[in-house]
């Protein structure tokens, strides 16, 4: 800045001859006042930058171990409507075994034709013509012989023993899961409806070799209550 009033004392100081040297070395003034400005605003100004900026470190991803009760099974499927002191396990149902804190064994299974499940450890144990709370007292036996206390819960996920069948003239035919105690009405409504021919009066259910009539316009009337009786595994009813 010293410098910058030294230029501007020169130039202020300067002949006003309009001769050609006089006009010349106001020039040359003009022309160091400049640059010593010029000067001064590169050393003043910050230095420019980079047009980069720099990276945030990455956060380090959480250690928590996962939740052994959520991976590969989803919570809202662990537990299908039934009644673990009444239901009976069969071959081909889901399982989930839950023991806590042992991620070794907690687990989904299936219940093989022969009626038994594989776990770690203990091998193979009987489960179809148990309830799910027997299952849980029987696995909570063996496990003891590898842990401490063991914390177990059996799950019935997926109910594939147990079905009854509608044919015929509903909107909705196939195979139904018989997970609870289900009437015959109930089982129709699960139908979607009867097609525009079907015969309402005249429906049949097929047991075996049993027959069981059924009047849909008079149940549905209060009236013949008898005949709209609880199904059971492998019942048929025919709509025609």
């Amino acid at each position: 800045m010293r410098l910058l009033g030294s230029a501007l004392v020169e130039l202020s100081g300067s002949s006003l001859d309009p001769s050609a040297e006089t006009v010349k070395s106001m020039h040359k003034a003009k022309f160091d006042f400049f640059s010593m400005a010029l000067a001064a605003i590169l050393t003043c100004s910050p230095a420019p930058s980079s047009g980069q900026t720099k990276p945030e470190p990455s956060k380090p991803q959480s250690a928590t171990p996962p939740n052994p009760s959520t991976t590969g099974t989803d919570n809202n499927t662990v537990g299908a409507a039934v009644d673990p002191n009444k239901y009976l396990i069969g071959p081909e149902d889901i399982l989930f075994v839950k023991v806590w804190r042992e991620t070794d064994f907690t687990m989904p299974v299936a219940v093989r034709p022969d009626g038994k499940i594989t776990m770690p450890l203990i091998g193979e144990v009987q489960a179809a013509g148990q309830t799910p709370m027997q299952l849980t007292k029987a696995l909570s036996e063996l496990l003891t012989k590898y842990i401490n206390n063991p914390d177990v819960t059996v799950f019935v996920t997926d109910v594939r023993s147990k079905k009854y069948y509608i044919l015929g003239e509903v909107n909705r035919a196939g195979a139904f899961p018989l997970v609870t105690p289900t009437t015959i009405l109930e089982a129709l409504g699960n139908a979607g409806g009867f097609r525009e021919f079907a015969n309402t009066k005249k429906i049949k259910i097929l047991r075996g070799d049993k027959v069981f009539n059924f009047n849909y316009n008079d149940v549905t009337r209060a009236k013949h209550l008898e005949q709209n009786i609880f199904l059971e595994n492998g019942d048929k009813i025919i709509v025609r």
